[in-house]
Protein backbone atom coordinates (compact mmCIF):
# COMPACT_ATOMS: atom_id res chain seq x y z
CA UNK A 1 0.00 0.00 0.00
CA UNK A 2 2.71 2.32 0.81
CA UNK A 3 4.24 2.12 -3.04
CA UNK A 4 0.62 2.97 -3.89
CA UNK A 5 -0.06 5.36 -1.76
CA UNK A 6 3.84 7.19 -3.30
CA UNK A 7 2.62 6.39 -6.90
CA UNK A 8 -0.22 8.28 -6.37
CA UNK A 9 1.05 11.34 -4.66
CA UNK A 10 3.61 11.65 -7.20
CA UNK A 11 2.54 14.89 -8.02
CA UNK A 12 0.67 15.98 -5.04
CA UNK A 13 4.04 16.35 -3.17
CA UNK A 14 4.41 19.46 -3.41
CA UNK A 15 0.71 20.52 -2.28
CA UNK A 16 0.29 22.52 0.81
CA UNK A 17 -0.84 19.84 3.43
CA UNK A 18 -4.07 20.75 3.76
CA UNK A 19 -4.35 19.98 -0.29
CA UNK A 20 -2.28 16.46 0.22
CA UNK A 21 -4.32 15.15 2.88
CA UNK A 22 -7.39 15.85 0.79
CA UNK A 23 -5.59 14.21 -1.67
CA UNK A 24 -4.75 11.11 0.26
CA UNK A 25 -8.71 10.92 1.48
CA UNK A 26 -9.88 11.04 -1.64
CA UNK A 27 -7.43 7.99 -2.69
CA UNK A 28 -8.77 6.31 0.77
CA UNK A 29 -12.04 6.82 0.45
CA UNK A 30 -11.75 5.31 -2.94
CA UNK A 31 -9.92 2.16 -2.20
CA UNK A 32 -12.28 1.52 1.24
CA UNK A 33 -15.23 1.94 -0.85
CA UNK A 34 -14.05 -0.42 -3.81
CA UNK A 35 -12.73 -3.21 -1.23
CA UNK A 36 -16.48 -2.53 0.53
CA UNK A 37 -18.36 -3.65 -2.55
CA UNK A 38 -16.13 -6.49 -3.15
CA UNK A 39 -16.47 -8.02 0.56
CA UNK A 40 -20.37 -7.32 0.09
CA UNK A 41 -20.19 -9.17 -2.67
CA UNK A 42 -18.92 -12.39 -1.29
CA UNK A 43 -21.25 -15.22 -1.57
CA UNK A 44 -18.86 -17.72 0.74
CA UNK A 45 -19.11 -17.72 4.15
CA UNK A 46 -14.89 -17.22 3.99
CA UNK A 47 -12.97 -14.87 2.74
CA UNK A 48 -11.80 -15.35 -1.33
CA UNK A 49 -8.23 -16.01 -0.21
CA UNK A 50 -9.57 -18.33 2.86
CA UNK A 51 -11.68 -20.49 0.58
CA UNK A 52 -9.15 -20.93 -1.51
CA UNK A 53 -6.25 -21.89 0.72
CA UNK A 54 -8.83 -24.27 2.80
CA UNK A 55 -10.11 -25.68 -0.31
CA UNK A 56 -7.36 -28.22 -1.35
CA UNK A 57 -6.95 -29.36 2.11
CA UNK A 58 -10.63 -31.23 1.79
CA UNK A 59 -9.07 -32.90 -1.61
CA UNK A 60 -6.07 -33.73 0.40
CA UNK A 61 -7.58 -35.32 3.61
CA UNK A 62 -10.11 -37.61 1.58
CA UNK A 63 -9.90 -40.94 3.07
CA UNK A 64 -7.66 -40.04 6.22
CA UNK A 65 -7.76 -42.68 9.08
CA UNK A 66 -9.35 -40.69 12.13
CA UNK A 67 -9.91 -41.81 15.56
CA UNK A 68 -11.23 -40.67 18.59
CA UNK A 69 -9.01 -40.10 21.63
CA UNK A 70 -11.76 -38.04 23.87
CA UNK A 71 -14.46 -36.26 23.18
CA UNK A 72 -13.01 -33.19 21.33
CA UNK A 73 -9.41 -34.87 20.35
CA UNK A 74 -8.52 -36.99 17.51
CA UNK A 75 -5.48 -38.54 16.12
CA UNK A 76 -5.18 -38.63 12.34
CA UNK A 77 -3.12 -40.65 9.95
CA UNK A 78 -2.73 -39.48 6.11
CA UNK A 79 -0.08 -41.38 4.64
CA UNK A 80 3.22 -40.40 6.17
CA UNK A 81 1.27 -37.42 7.81
CA UNK A 82 -0.15 -37.50 11.56
CA UNK A 83 -1.67 -35.17 13.82
CA UNK A 84 -3.14 -35.05 17.20
CA UNK A 85 -6.05 -32.07 16.81
CA UNK A 86 -8.46 -31.15 19.23
CA UNK A 87 -11.33 -28.90 18.05
CA UNK A 88 -12.24 -27.58 21.02
CA UNK A 89 -9.34 -25.36 21.67
CA UNK A 90 -8.42 -25.64 17.65
CA UNK A 91 -5.08 -26.96 17.67
CA UNK A 92 -3.07 -29.43 16.35
CA UNK A 93 0.25 -31.15 16.63
CA UNK A 94 1.27 -29.44 13.00
CA UNK A 95 0.97 -26.27 14.76
CA UNK A 96 -0.59 -25.39 11.09
CA UNK A 97 -4.00 -24.82 12.95
CA UNK A 98 -2.49 -23.13 15.96
CA UNK A 99 -0.69 -20.44 14.04
CA UNK A 100 -2.81 -19.67 11.11
CA UNK A 101 -6.16 -20.36 12.74
CA UNK A 102 -7.25 -21.64 9.71
CA UNK A 103 -7.92 -25.41 9.56
CA UNK A 104 -5.06 -27.71 8.83
CA UNK A 105 -5.56 -30.74 6.23
CA UNK A 106 -5.91 -32.47 10.08
CA UNK A 107 -8.44 -30.70 11.08
CA UNK A 108 -10.49 -30.69 8.37
CA UNK A 109 -10.36 -34.51 8.05
CA UNK A 110 -11.49 -34.30 11.32
CA UNK A 111 -14.53 -32.19 10.85
CA UNK A 112 -15.38 -34.24 8.03
CA UNK A 113 -15.20 -37.74 10.15
CA UNK A 114 -16.99 -35.70 13.42
CA UNK A 115 -19.60 -34.34 10.98
CA UNK A 116 -18.64 -30.75 12.16
CA UNK A 117 -18.70 -27.53 9.70
CA UNK A 118 -15.57 -26.89 8.98
CA UNK A 119 -16.36 -23.65 9.38
CA UNK A 120 -17.09 -23.50 12.55
CA UNK A 121 -13.74 -24.30 13.53
CA UNK A 122 -12.03 -21.04 11.18
CA UNK A 123 -10.85 -18.17 13.11
CA UNK A 124 -13.92 -15.37 13.11
CA UNK A 125 -11.76 -12.97 11.27
CA UNK A 126 -11.37 -14.63 7.91
CA UNK A 127 -15.35 -14.28 7.66
CA UNK A 128 -17.25 -12.80 5.29
CA UNK A 129 -19.28 -10.77 8.16
CA UNK A 130 -15.65 -9.94 9.79
CA UNK A 131 -14.48 -8.64 6.33
CA UNK A 132 -17.93 -5.91 5.61
CA UNK A 133 -16.68 -4.81 9.00
CA UNK A 134 -13.35 -3.82 8.20
CA UNK A 135 -14.57 -1.81 5.77
CA UNK A 136 -18.08 -0.84 6.66
CA UNK A 137 -16.77 3.06 7.45
CA UNK A 138 -17.11 5.34 5.74
CA UNK A 139 -13.92 7.85 5.33
CA UNK A 140 -15.41 11.34 5.06
CA UNK A 141 -13.67 14.80 3.47
CA UNK A 142 -12.67 16.80 6.19
CA UNK A 143 -14.09 19.55 4.47
CA UNK A 144 -12.76 23.51 4.21
CA UNK A 145 -11.15 25.01 7.12
CA UNK A 146 -13.71 27.75 7.71
CA UNK A 147 -16.00 24.89 8.43
CA UNK A 148 -13.95 23.20 10.69
CA UNK A 149 -15.67 23.04 14.64
CA UNK A 150 -12.08 23.36 16.27
CA UNK A 151 -12.36 23.78 20.35
CA UNK A 152 -11.24 26.69 21.56
CA UNK A 153 -8.52 24.97 24.14
CA UNK A 154 -7.47 23.30 20.47
CA UNK A 155 -6.93 26.85 19.55
CA UNK A 156 -5.78 28.49 22.90
CA UNK A 157 -2.50 25.62 22.75
CA UNK A 158 0.46 27.25 21.58
CA UNK A 159 2.54 24.57 19.25
CA UNK A 160 6.32 25.34 18.85
CA UNK A 161 7.98 23.88 15.45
Amino acid sequence: MVESLNSILVNARDFPYVALLDVIQEKMSKWWNDRRIVAMAITTPLTPSQESELRPRFAQSNGWHTSQLNPVTYHVKGGELKGVVDIFNKTCTCKEFDIDKLPCVHAVAVAHHAQVSVYSLVSPYYTKEYYVLAYGETIYPVGSQSQWDVPNEVIARIVLP
